[in-house]
């Protein structure tokens, strides 16, 4: 007769490397494991590595309250430990999933604690406009419940619409923006649900709660009469002349964004096709020179220096390998080029919004029904189909426009 021995779960503590903070820090957590397979409970304490001890997995005596915090590390792992034995001796289900939820305790979990770890891993994906904004996003819900902690079991429906109408009735901002920081809740929660196996109990989105629904949003763009004003000699000053060069290139390549023009480099360009990978997806395009580029080209040849060059100004003598310092460059750049193509518009008498993001637009609008969906999805490079057949929706209306004067015009 074979008999097995049962492997008990063991409790270590460890740095968790891959979840830096932006003091440099790292928190300290738990690893459960049982079967092969480990689960994380974070301790709610962090330390930089150089004050963490490895080894030992303890702080080093260099850590300002060595003493304190070894202290606590070493009650909370013999506890863990003490409760992982008990489940096992005395419950039938004890995976490790089991386990850990067992420790923790359905009610411990701290949504802001967890977004700390969701912000630190979009930081470590380079995802730095996103942090900066999602971030944002965070510090205002903390200032809406004018508190710092809050508990997964407290993050319930009532909260969640008083906060709804707390952005659109008191910061008065667009109904899409307010589902944004929905959005950000419920992709903090779903986080914590995976990681940290918080109870779906207390979910508070889905049917009868919170339903997360975008708003259909205006998109406008220029129109064909509009571009030509910007494309004509108008008198304006040289940095208005840059910021309308650079919403031009972005409409001449269908609206590629305003992060990749201003990194537009002139080794991009070669036999007349510009080649150039996608900021925002790493995706790689190609698209053969227009003539009316080819004369922004031209234009600012005369103050280039080598192949590798940037075409426009704007980041020049900028460190391009620092990811996070040309995210915060750009940020400004792009309020900088905005503010400048306002002044153009007004001078011009263009009434509509003028921006970088309505190049993009604007080819939308004046491609309209004129080409076939299928290639305005490689233009965009958009994914999927569907994605393409959404955006143009807003521009596409000859033939809503045909059947209304049908009925009408009698």
């Amino acid at each position: 007769m074979l008999i097995t021995q049962r492997v008990m779960a063991t409790v270590k503590i460890v740095l968790r490397k891959n979840y830096q903070k932006k003091d440099g820090t790292f928190p300290i957590a738990l690893r459960l494991t049982k079967d092969r397979k480990s689960k994380f409970l974070f301790t709610g304490e962090y330390i930089h590595l150089k004050d963490w001890d490895e080894t030992k997995g303890l702080a080093k005596k260099s850590h300002p309250n060595s003493a304190r915090l070894n202290n606590m590390l070493l009650k909370k792992v013999t506890e863990a430990h003490d409760m992982a034995l008990e489940i096992e001796a005395n419950e039938k289900k004890h995976s490790v999933s089991t386990i850990a939820k067992k420790i923790v305790g359905e009610d411990k979990y701290d949504f802001f604690k967890v977004s700390e770890i969701f912000l630190a891993n979009l930081l470590k994906r380079k995802k730095f406009n996103q942090h900066y904004n999602q971030e944002k996003r965070l510090n205002i819900f903390k200032a809406f419940l004018g508190r710092k902690e809050l508990l997964f079991t407290d993050l319930d429906v009532t909260l969640l619409k008083g906060f709804e109408a707390y952005l659109l009735y008191e910061r008065k901002v667009a109904p899409r923006t307010a589902i944004n920081y929905l959005m950000l809740i419920r992709t903090i929660y779903n986080f914590a649900r995976k990681e940290f196996k918080v109870d779906d109990k207390n979910y508070p989105f889905g049917k009868g709660k919170i339903q997360i629904k975008f708003p259909e949003t205006e998109k406008i763009g220029l129109n064909r009469e509009e571009v030509l004003l910007l494309e004509m000699e108008n008198g304006i000053t040289p940095a208005q002349q840059h910021a309308v060069d650079a919403w031009l290139m972005s409409f001449y390549f269908a609206g590629i964004r305003v992060a990749d023009v201003v990194q537009l480099k002139w080794s991009d360009f070669k036999d007349n096709r510009l080649y150039y990978r996608m900021g925002k997806n790493k995706k790689l395009v190609s698209l053969a020179v227009p003539d009316k580029a080819k004369k922004i080209l031209d234009f600012y040849s005369t103050m280039r220096k080598n192949k590798n060059d940037l075409i426009f100004p704007y980041l020049k003598g900028a460190d391009l390998k620092n990811e996070k310092h040309v995210a915060t460059r750009i940020k400004t750049i792009t309020r900088n080029l905005n503010r400048r193509l306002e002044i153009v518009a007004e001078n011009l008498g263009i009434e509509k919004k003028l921006s970088m993001h309505i190049a993009r637009h604007s080819f939308g609008n004046i491609s309209g029904d004129k080409i076939s969906i299928q290639m305005l999805q490689k233009l965009y490079r958009h994914s999927s189909i569907t994605t393409t057949v959404n955006y143009q929706s807003n521009f596409m209306h000859k033939e809503t426009d045909d059947a209304l004067e049908k009925v009408i015009n009698f």
